[in-house]
């Protein structure tokens, strides 16, 4: 079991005196017992649920109040889980990328509502009725409204193995595992999850751009929010290899292959921590307070975070209203790892958590219930 940071606003002053209390709250069994697991230690729950490590970052006041990381990185090697242990953070990736999408509107590379097959060259959809009656917006691929029926994620590719490009997933070509991207229904006629949407956005930025993707989330992103534990496979391949959690499945064994590869990487293909993911969701809430720019301006934010009326999505978060608050969530669903991310728009709290098993969700659904239990917060309650 790893140490417990807690860290102020000041991104350089990370690792203070940890708030033993409410850590030791939400560690220690629950009284009353409502449903059978709050008899349980939070190290119990892990076991309970086959779920090797879990990686925990409490946001408070517009800081991290703390992180902690129980259990093992990996069953057969048996490495400790730590604070700075990478984790895929799979779908949320897509809130991430939907940042540095607001940054290229807001450095006028393309509007919010411009057609986006009027701007991007390099591929275009088979047309269809739905695709001559209206316009695929960037708003609308960031909020699962473009009229996109993929209504996936992406399964991955095992290391190794042959991994197909932007072009190739887009029409479904080999090496790609997914089948062509097509447009079923009018843009902004109904709500459907697509990840595909995020690989058209990330075509749409290595072309306006003409850098990769990886390159221009370092630049833009990840440094100046100083997301120093985050990157895709070849950037952690080369710095961090022998700190990446390994993915497990609903037994807890361990996969066959460590984790699965995304060239996805907008969608799906982030490695990060905990405390990272924490940090971005600190910078959407202080932006959205007029108390920090470091990527985006507080309208931009304020574009960003807005419903678009069509389902509960924003521009790359669900918008979600539990009590009298309403909070900027996003699920992570990957092979072998789940994760959860959750912030108030308005107070400045919330609560990150990455798993690095199949199992995950009820383990993350758990500790989100002792979390919101031990602060007395009206927090969601996590998606599967």
């Amino acid at each position: 079991m790893a140490g417990a940071i807690s860290c102020p606003l000041i991104f350089s002053e990370r690792i203070v005196a940890p708030p033993t209390s409410y850590i030791d709250s939400v560690e220690t069994p629950q009284l009353p017992d409502h449903h059978g697991l709050d008899s349980l230690t939070l190290p119990q729950v892990l076991q309970h649920y086959r779920v090797p490590a879990l990686s925990v970052a409490v946001i408070r006041d517009f800081r991290i109040h703390w992180a902690k990381a129980y259990g093992v990185a990996d069953r057969v090697s048996a490495v400790a889980a730590e604070t700075d242990t990478l984790f895929q953070a799979a779908s949320i990736s897509k809130p991430v990328a939907a940042m540095l999408v607001m940054k290229a509107i807001q450095d006028d590379y393309f509007g919010l509502y411009d057609d986006v097959f009027s701007v991007l060259k390099s591929w275009c959809p088979a047309e269809t009725t739905f695709t001559r009656t209206g316009k695929v917006t960037p708003l609308s691929l960031m909020s699962h409204t473009s009229g996109l029926g993929d209504g996936y994620g992406y399964p991955g590719y095992p290391p190794g193995s042959a991994l197909p490009s932007l072009l190739q997933i887009l029409n479904g070509e080999a090496p790609c595992n997914v089948g062509a991207t097509r447009f079923h229904r009018s843009p902004m006629s109904a709500w459907q999850y697509s990840g595909a949407g995020y690989t058209i956005l990330q075509l749409l930025l290595e072309e306006v751009y003409r850098q990769p993707f990886a390159t221009l989330l370092h630049q833009q992103v990840l440094s100046p929010l100083n997301m120093t534990r985050s990157g895709f496979d070849d950037s952690v391949a080369q710095q961090q290899e022998q700190n990446r959690a390994r993915g497990h499945d609903m037994a807890g064994q361990s996969m066959p292959h460590k984790w699965h590869r995304y060239p996805e990487q907008a969608a799906a293909g982030l490695w990060t921590t905990a405390s990272d993911l924490a940090q971005f969701m600190i910078e959407l809430q202080r932006s959205l307070h007029g108390q920090s720019n470091l990527v985006l301006s507080r309208n931009t934010i304020q574009a960003m975070a807005t419903p678009v009326g069509v389902g509960d999505y924003a521009a790359g978060f669900a918008i979600e209203k539990q009590g009298d608050g309403w909070y900027l969530t996003h699920h992570g669903d990957n092979v072998g790892f789940k994760g959860w991310i959750c912030g108030h728009k308005q107070k400045g709290y919330g609560c990150v958590l990455l798993c690095n098993g199949d199992n995950g969700v009820g383990v993350i659904r758990e500790v989100t219930s002792r979390i919101q239990r031990v602060y007395e917060w009206a927090l969601p309650r996590p998606r599967e």
